[in-house]
């Protein structure tokens, strides 16, 4: 590796681990025993990915955020409108498809609602006896993981397919997605390298809805772009279209991409993905 400014790097490598940088260097090394970096190969082409990721990661965390905010609101909604405010809770025959997933579901939401200092629930606990707090006020203290999977443990039809169709999905396509993008949202979180990261938990594949969506979707099984955040971000952008219609999140991505000349590729991106209709359409606003 060539150091072109031994200071700069000397800096960088006092505040960020070793073995933390060394993961954004990988994809350069010829060898790693003993480590051996293809000729040429900068210090600063290593930092450039790692400020790159970094970036990346707030980026999309931005997008989640709001995904989770809606479907919060979604669950809510829909479910009380169902059910009642206490129906989440409710062992209704019916409505869940695995009681004792209910049971340790609601033992977590028990720790959630304990540990929280909102001021909503401290009201809520002053002023009202049930143990837990209505589906509208829960939500809020719910981590994501939570939310999908009490999504996923309903059984009711009714109640899936209206919140799946406030985002133009399937109910299926859309537990599998809260699955994955919980995945995704939480090595985000903990600050770890996602963008060409190979995620052990893929994302599934939309079908017929929305029209066009799988469209933009791209497979190349012999390059294992399944295992790539690409796909990912087909979702979060159409997700976006839906919850946030004038953001121009599609356009923060995009330069990204362009202001530290990411091999875009290596991201599970196809060739001239700006050309898709998902991305073109957002591109040219």
């Amino acid at each position: 590796m060539c150091f072109s400014d031994k200071e700069k790097a000397v800096h960088y490598l006092s505040h960020i681990n070793y073995y933390r940088l060394e993961a954004y260097w990988l994809p350069f090394e010829t060898s790693r025993n003993p480590h051996q970096f293809a000729d040429g190969t900068q210090f600063e082409t290593i930092l450039n990915h790692y400020l790159f990721d970094r970036e990346f990661r707030l980026h999309l965390l931005d997008a989640i955020e709001r995904i989770e905010v809606s479907f919060r609101t979604q669950w809510a909604y829909h479910i009380s409108h169902a059910y009642g405010p206490h129906g989440y809770l409710a062992n209704t025959k019916g409505l869940r498809k695995d009681e004792r997933r209910l049971f340790k579901d609601i033992a977590d939401l028990k720790e959630h609602v304990e540990r929280s200092d909102e001021v909503f629930i401290k009201h809520y606990n002053d002023n009202y006896d049930e143990e837990l707090p209505p589906a509208w006020v829960s939500c809020e203290v719910m981590s994501l993981g939570l939310l999908s999977r009490l999504y996923a443990n309903l059984k009711a039809y009714n109640v899936r397919r209206n919140i799946s169709k406030t985002y133009e999905f399937d109910e299926g396509f859309l537990e599998g997605f809260l699955e994955h993008i919980t995945y995704v949202r939480n090595v985000c979180a903990h600050h770890s390298r996602i963008w060409n990261r190979h995620l052990t938990k893929k994302m599934p594949l939309p079908r017929g809805k929305p029209a066009g969506l799988r469209d933009n979707i791209y497979v190349d099984s012999a390059n294992k772009t399944e295992h790539k955040i690409y796909n990912t971000l087909v979702v979060v952008q159409h997700l976006m279209t839906v919850i946030c219609p004038e953001s121009n999140w599609a356009k923060g991505l995009a330069e990204l991409i362009k202001k530290y000349d990411i091999d875009y590729k290596r991201m599970g991106f196809p060739l001239e993905w700006e050309r898709l209709p998902l991305w073109q359409f957002e591109l040219s606003k």
